[in-house]
């Protein structure tokens, strides 16, 4: 099947502001794209691009003082198959992980990781560890993320 992906973001910014872009399909993907997922800005600026530390594609600008929409369109092959599931799945404690998994746990610098703890706490703190924790964040708190987050910024 053919998944439509894309984005239309439009902001305003009070003068020159430096922006990293991480919008691009991930690099595991890249190879069912129908078209590329190039970002187009308007009013055109110079983008720069180039990988983090997690492999994903980053492009790189700085947009003009006043109005500025990014977007793009493309197409995904996809085979419409769900993700794999593993409910034998368990949590691993921290002090029992091995240290290549530890940036994983760094705080983002793109939220405010204290509101966002207490979030996910209330949502799933309670529930079992393990797949089942996956699952409760997937289903619950992902679909409320969107209207949560409006209240937060």
């Amino acid at each position: 099947m053919k998944l439509r992906v894309g984005y239309e973001l439009d902001y305003e910014f009070p003068q020159p502001t430096p922006i990293i872009l991480v919008l691009n399909v991930h690099h595991s993907r890249v190879s069912d794209l129908q078209a590329p997922d190039h970002v187009v800005t308007s009013p055109s600026v110079r983008m720069s691009g180039y990988r983090d530390g997690f492999g994903n594609w980053c492009n790189r600008l700085v947009a003009p003082t006043g109005a500025m929409r990014l977007r793009s369109d493309s197409l995904v092959l996809d085979s419409g198959l769900p993700d794999p599931t593993v409910p034998e799945a368990t949590q691993i404690s921290v002090e029992n992980l091995p240290e290549e998994a530890l940036v994983f746990l760094l705080a983002s610098r793109f939220c405010d990781c204290d509101q966002m703890l207490d979030l996910a706490w209330t949502h799933v703190g309670n529930g079992e560890t393990g797949w089942a924790r996956v699952q409760a964040i997937s289903t619950s708190c992902i679909s409320t993320l969107p209207s949560t987050m409006h209240t937060l910024a």
